[in-house]
């Protein structure tokens, strides 16, 4: 009956849910506050640029909490565990997200922040949640309301200093401030407060570019209890990837390579665009490895052009 239970898990079809107003994915959205498409994204750990010793910490962690229903109940705490994916943009995140749901065979609820207006209509979200599943807050960096909310109103001269600011970013800033009113302590319960406890076998994921601008109270330990660093493109994660895209454990070029990732912060994003075969001809492996190569030199030359660019047009402004 059990291994039955576990194989009817395994074949179930696993669903990628998302939130907002208005249209759903298959038109107006109904009673229900989520929508739902079929979850089927390939990546996996085995795909995912990273270092394997890395990799297998997270997994581990990950079964070790999937395996726990019992010993969360003895120590009186809600069956869930935070996860804080944070690094630059490239560096595989999302990836990251998608490799953990289909390690575990969880649902994904992508929750949009800003399209929530209220903490009440977070704790509704939050209750329709399945157990078995993801529920990802990606960029919630990018949640200006949320941001040093506890620090209360903001010093005149940080207003002065938004006078010059891009005005169109400053509109979307205070539209999304105007709508949400979902705050840092209705975010808090919902991550570990009451309400947490409603369903169990759930992990909460934040993603973040810049970490530093996080309120502290965000992301201590108990609410996001594994910190993971999504850093640049390393060797062994490149040759995770070499492994994936070319199918190749070794090459005389890896050594040249291995020096140029050291000197050098290029994304796992932007070496696998350098990776992608155009042909199964062994030549291509080699033509991809020297295109990886050069990568940095054509980078450098054009932010290189592009700073003279905007040097130039700075001088024309001053002098007209």
């Amino acid at each position: 009956m059990k291994q039955g239970k576990v194989i009817a898990a395994n074949n179930r079809q696993r669903k990628l849910y998302s939130n907002g107003s208005g249209q759903g994915f298959h038109g107006p959205r109904s009673s229900t506050t989520w929508t739902h498409v079929a979850f089927e994204h390939p990546a996996t750990f085995d795909t995912l640029g990273m270092d394997e010793k890395k990799k297998n910490e997270i997994k581990k962690d990950l079964l070790k909490f999937s395996n726990e229903k019992d010993y969360y109940a003895k120590i009186g705490k809600a069956w869930k565990r935070g996860y804080l994916l944070y690094g630059p943009p490239g560096t595989g995140k999302s990836t990251m997200v998608v490799a953990m749901a289909n390690f575990l065979n969880y649902d994904v609820y992508d929750l949009e922040l800003t399209t929530v207006k209220s903490n009440m209509e977070l704790r509704r979200l939050f209750i329709e949640t399945s157990n078995k599943s993801i529920i990802v807050i990606k960029d919630i960096d990018c949640s200006f309301y949320l941001i040093g909310q506890r620090e209360g109103k903001k010093k005149k001269k940080d207003d002065k200093s938004e006078e010059g600011a891009n005005p169109i970013s400053t509109i979307s800033k205070n539209k999304e401030k105007k709508e949400s009113k979902v705050t840092l302590s209705g975010l808090l319960n919902f991550i570990d407060g009451i309400w947490s406890a409603c369903g169990g076998e759930r992990i909460i994921v934040y993603t973040a570019n810049h970490v530093e601008k996080l309120d502290p109270a965000l992301i201590r330990r108990g609410r996001m209890d594994k910190h993971i660093e999504m850093s640049y493109c390393r060797f062994e994660a490149f040759k995770v990837l070499a492994k994936n895209y070319l199918d190749i454990d070794s090459h005389p070029l890896f050594g040249e390579i291995e020096r140029l990732l050291e000197e050098t912060d290029m994304t796992p994003a932007d070496v696998a665009e350098n990776l992608m075969l155009k042909s199964d001809d062994d030549e291509e492996d080699e033509a991809c490895l020297k295109c990886l190569i050069e990568a940095p030199k054509a980078g450098k030359e054009e932010a290189r052009k592009k700073a003279e660019e905007e040097a130039r047009l700075k001088a024309d402004e001053e002098e007209n």
